[in-house]
């Protein structure tokens, strides 16, 4: 990766990481600073401070302090040196400016400390602080029209009217994830993001699986099917050119398939993890008759790709026939969380209430949670395009894809909140898979399992090498959950740690584990490859025995909206 794409893109690629977790499932209950779900939290945050009255005394007179050290311009308040939206040395040097960006983070920091104040209970305190958070930084000095760029511009008159349009066009809306899917955040799908030739071989009503063209003279004879996220595009995991893990994969001798999700509409409310166990089902099928095999490993990527992918290999094993999956690898995948899973039971219910009205949950209700959560991580600093009207610069790939999402229908999301809540994979028989019950215990395929060492639901992760029957290979890779899966070989900062067992505890394996410089790409390659067959000639065209290419990659579903 090279500095450029590390500088702009390691923050919001860690920021990035709810994508790949739980966080998806609640997201959607309002998008706004102003929510519904406030009103109570609001009432009983007021209530605690009434009864605090000299603490919120005490917090006004160092406000109204503060405030007069501003006006005398004896205030040593700064904004970070990493905060781009003042980058500009205006807002340093100008004594008006300065003054109100003090003001505006004073402000802010008051704010926070009544919502500490008031002590409020877990989910109270993040609702709150949520909303705060985007209140405060709708009403940052850079959002208005007090930014030095935007009078610069217009002093010069360079697309001064139509600067002046985008300013009120973004001070009319809350704060948000500048990202938005494709071309308009500058990245075109099929050139920029999802560039690996290959074409699709199969068109379902809820998939399109996507076969990739071999470029090595030989290949792998047993083929792998990816098994994406299932509330985002498939293109994290061919998310650009060398930084691609299918372009990897291919370029490494295997024969790589992909499952590419169709955006599901109101009139899909009734598929549900049975529907989703059923494509992939389907596509191993296709595999192994495009290829002419007898098995297929399997890669799943998120919770939910992997635990869609875990309750079928079940089903497969209840039903004697987990000899189809030669080997399986789960990236970023948490099936036990422990510890970390939802335990605001009225944002579930809500959630899933949202759902069932609308027909399906609406994924841009995760980008918009994260923009309140992080909103400098997540958003680029548009204001200095305000006054120059210039397009705001494009977002890293990986932004792209987070704002890029795909609807999950109503009752899908009600099952995987049910999974989520109770944390059903765990225990033999608490949730089922195409009328079989799910015991991840009887499955004993090979797995590879990679976690972000960033992350802190790694040993959540880890504890699937306890959850399955199989022989497991676990590593630790740099970064947070999406950061460890887009881990290219030219990433000089790159580093994983791995052990030759997998004890039962995960301290025991770190302590056992040992660094290696580079990628996880090439050790899971490697490892892939040990479990793939023997090498055979590539296939001359793609698809075959009936099963000819309908459309070129990327396929038509990851362009729907």
């Amino acid at each position: 990766m090279t500095n450029e794409h590390r500088g702009v893109g390691q923050a919001r690629l860690d920021a990035a990481e709810a994508a790949l977790g739980l966080e998806m499932l609640f997201a959607d209950v309002a998008s706004g600073p102003l929510r519904p779900d406030l009103l109570a939290p609001a009432v009983r945050m007021a209530a605690a401070l009434a009864g605090r009255p000299l603490t919120v005394a005490r917090r006004g007179a160092g406000l109204a302090a503060e405030l007069a050290r501003i006006g005398l311009g004896r205030s040593t308040l700064a904004p970070s040196p990493r905060d781009e939206r003042y980058a500009d040395p205006a807002w340093s040097d100008n004594p008006l400016l300065r003054r109100f960006v003090q003001t505006h983070i004073v402000a802010g920091a008051i704010a926070s400390d009544l919502i500490a104040d008031a002590g409020l209970d877990g989910p109270d305190d993040e609702r709150i602080r949520s909303a705060v958070t985007a209140l405060v930084d709708a009403l940052a000095p850079s959002n208005t029209p007090l930014n030095p760029a935007v009078w610069r511009a217009a002093l010069g008159g360079e697309n001064a009217v139509r600067g002046v349009v985008r300013l009120a066009g973004d001070l009319a809306t809350p704060p948000r994830a500048a990202a938005s899917p494709g071309a308009r955040c500058g990245f075109d799908v099929g050139t920029d993001v999802a560039a690996t030739p290959g074409a699709v071989v199969l068109r379902t009503p809820v998939a399109e699986l996507i076969q990739y063209l071999p470029q090595t003279e030989e290949v792998r004879d047993l083929p792998l099917l990816v098994v994406p996220p299932l509330a985002t595009r498939y293109y994290l995991a061919d998310l650009a050119p060398r930084r691609s893990i299918v372009e990897h994969l291919v370029r490494g001798g295997q024969q790589v398939f992909l499952l590419s999700w169709r955006n599901p509409g109101p009139e899909h409310a009734v598929w549900d993890l049975d529907t989703y166990g059923r494509a992939v089902l389907d596509a191993i099928d296709a595999c192994e008759h495009i290829t002419r095999t007898s098995g297929t490993s399997l890669m799943a990527f998120s919770w939910s790709g992997g635990a869609i992918t875990a309750m079928l290999l079940a089903h497969l094993a209840a039903m004697g026939a987990q000899q189809r999956v030669a080997s399986v690898t789960f990236a970023a995948s948490m099936l036990d969380h422990e510890g970390h899973g939802p335990h605001d039971t009225d944002a579930a219910r809500g959630a899933v209430a949202a759902s069932a009205r609308r027909g399906y949950l609406d994924g841009s209700g995760l980008v918009a949670a994260l923009a309140r959560r992080q909103p400098d991580d997540l958003r680029p600093n548009r204001a200095p395009h305000h006054g120059t009207g210039r397009s705001a610069a494009p977002a890293p790939e990986v932004l792209s894809w987070l704002a890029d999402t795909v609807r999950l229908p109503a009752a899908l999301h009600r099952a995987l909140v049910d999974v989520a809540q109770d944390n059903s994979l765990v225990t033999p028989g608490a949730a089922a898979m195409l009328g079989t019950a799910v015991d991840l215990s009887k499955i004993d395929r090979d797995t590879y399992v990679v976690a972000g060492s960033g992350s802190d639901t790694w040993q959540s992760c880890y504890r699937t090498t306890e959850l399955l029957g199989g022989t497991s290979r676990f590593v630790l890779s740099t970064g947070g959950r999406a950061a460890s899966v887009v881990c290219p070989p030219d990433d000089p900062d790159a580093e994983f740690h791995v052990a030759e067992t997998t004890p039962p505890d995960a301290g025991r394996w770190l302590a056992a584990a040992r660094p290696v410089a580079g990628s996880w790409w090439a050790d899971h390659l490697a490892w892939l490859g040990e479990r793939s067959g023997p090498l055979r000639d590539a296939p001359p065209e793609l698809g075959g025995r009936g099963m000819h290419a309908v459309a070129p990659a990327p396929g038509e579903y990851v362009l729907q909206r």
